[in-house]
């Protein structure tokens, strides 16, 4: 029978609750030891495949942490206990890692994967809420996560041992993530889709190549240059020397300043009202940090530079980020 509730009741037991969880974290942090960073060496071995298995509740966690190894550069994969004994453990390979998640120990579907593991000699770690236990015995590698108390009053949900449980998961992906020097790029390659992968995107995946990039040489007069400004259809024209590097940019905004300072343009060339060093960008950079600096300095282009030459390769303007989602 459905009962209502106090809101302040329903406050008071969400804080119990978040507390308690809060707690358990502070506990498992207290008892690390030196098997977290054995851990996190077998990972790093690791020649095939993570394999993160588990039962029940400790199973929905095996496979967050078999999804974050994997989204930060670990091969991973969810095994489920139950299953793997009805004929999946022809999942596990030589070169594989296993990480096996039980609060007790002593699940017995976890138990008896245990003969399978160490006749193919796979490094075995165990996240467990009891470091005696048969599944801690058997480990290369014990990660401790006991938990004084769960957070529902009656203590049996799991509750502060799976968020325990998690926790430790996630500290262990990030410690091999920090040790293997991942970085944003590796990061954006592993998650192309989404928000995050849109601004993710390198630069030149969204640029204008070299043939669609409006360039004038810096002689030329300004008429010509406002030509080039409205064929590119970008606002903007790149000043390029003899040698074909770019020296300044010239926008919409540039002439109609020069049109107020100087009244007739007929004798002026590009150069003489151009914009001197020009923002650039760099072709492996993220989106996002082109994005940041067109906000940054209010310009809605970025001219691509090849390294050596500082001879434009490419054109990204503020539309480009904003049909790819970036924005």
């Amino acid at each position: 029978m459905k009962r209502a509730i106090a809101p302040a009741t329903a406050l008071e037991i969400a804080r119990r609750v978040i507390r308690i969880e809060r707690d358990a974290l502070d506990e498992i942090a207290e008892r690390l030891t030196a098997d977290f960073a054995r851990a996190v060496d077998l990972v790093l071995a690791c020649d095939g495949r993570v394999v993160v298995t588990g039962m029940g509740k400790s199973g929905q966690i095996c496979r967050k942490v078999a999804a974050t190894l994997s989204s930060t550069g670990t091969s991973s994969f969810f095994l489920h206990a139950g299953e793997a004994v009805h004929g999946d453990l022809g999942m596990f390979a030589r070169g594989d890692v296993c990480i096996a998640i039980s609060c007790s120990g002593s699940t017995q579907e976890v138990l008896a994967l245990l003969p399978a593991v160490k006749r193919i000699g796979l490094p075995l770690i165990a996240i467990t809420g009891d470091t005696t236990s048969a599944l801690a015995r058997h480990a290369d590698a014990v990660l401790d996560v006991r938990v004084t108390a769960e957070a529902c009053a009656l203590s049996q949900a799991p509750t502060a041992s799976t968020t325990a449980a998690l926790a430790m998961g996630d500290a262990l992906a990030v410690a091999v993530l920090e040790a293997k020097g991942f970085t944003d790029r590796d990061f954006a390659m592993l998650h192309p889709g989404g928000t995050l992968g849109r601004k993710l995107m390198r630069v030149e995946e969204l640029m204008h190549p070299r043939d669609r990039v409006p360039l004038i040489d810096d002689d030329s007069s300004v008429l010509d240059a406002l030509r080039r400004i409205t064929d590119g259809g970008l606002g903007t024209a790149g000043i390029v020397d003899s040698a074909g590097a770019l020296v300044g940019v010239l926008t919409d905004g540039d002439i109609r300043r020069a049109v107020l300072r100087h009244g007739d343009l007929s004798p002026l060339a590009a150069d003489d009202v151009m914009t001197r060093n020009p923002k650039t960008v760099n072709a492996e950079a993220m989106a996002e940090e082109a994005l940041a600096t067109m906000e940054r300095y209010k310009i809605t282009s970025l001219f691509i530079l090849d390294a050596d030459s500082r001879r434009p390769v490419g054109i990204i303007h503020l539309h480009d980020l904003l049909k790819a989602g970036v924005v």
